[in-house]
């Protein structure tokens, strides 16, 4: 690790290295990096086992933990992601959900470990953020009637 800040995400099962690969399959500007081994035994494992990961999604380093069973992930971290167009928004929500993952409202999914993905495309975000007040709350009701975000429902509603 070489920033001055990384995301540490805690994994239950050893499963670090599996997200980290998943996630690396899934976005661009992502990789698996060093792992590192326990250097004695942790109240999940053994001395030698995998106990974090380096990885980076979207150009953004993580370090994954093998701690165990004692913290599980909630919604009040979540990871944005900002797409371009319906095709981006459909292969990150398909493959977060597809993958074990759970479906949820105005665009958030929950992938197979348990952390949150907001799935935004950048149409929403242009209309929520739109200067007409009145604009802004037809995107705002639109989205809120929305699972994965429909791009083409989101620019209706912002065309009023």
């Amino acid at each position: 690790m070489t920033g001055k800040m990384t995301n540490c995400l805690w994994f239950d099962n050893g499963e670090a290295r599996q997200a980290a690969e998943f996630y690396a399959s899934v976005f661009p500007d992502s990789h698996v990096g060093a792992a590192m081994a326990a250097p004695g035994d942790y109240p999940d494992g053994q001395k030698g086992a995998e106990l974090t990961v380096e990885f980076t999604v979207l150009g953004a380093p993580f370090m994954g933990l093998n701690g165990g069973p004692a913290f599980k992930p909630n919604e009040s971290v979540s990871f944005v992601v900002e797409t371009q167009d319906q095709a981006e928004t459909d292969r990150y929500w398909d493959a977060i959900v597809g993958n074990g993952g759970a479906e949820s409202e105005c665009g958030w999914c929950k992938d197979r470990w348990g952390f949150s993905w907001q799935i935004t495309p950048r149409q929403l975000l242009e209309g929520i953020t739109d200067p007409d007040p009145a604009v802004a709350k037809r995107v705002f009701e639109a989205m809120m009637t929305m699972g994965r975000i429909d791009v083409a429902k989101i620019e209706a509603a912002r065309r009023g």
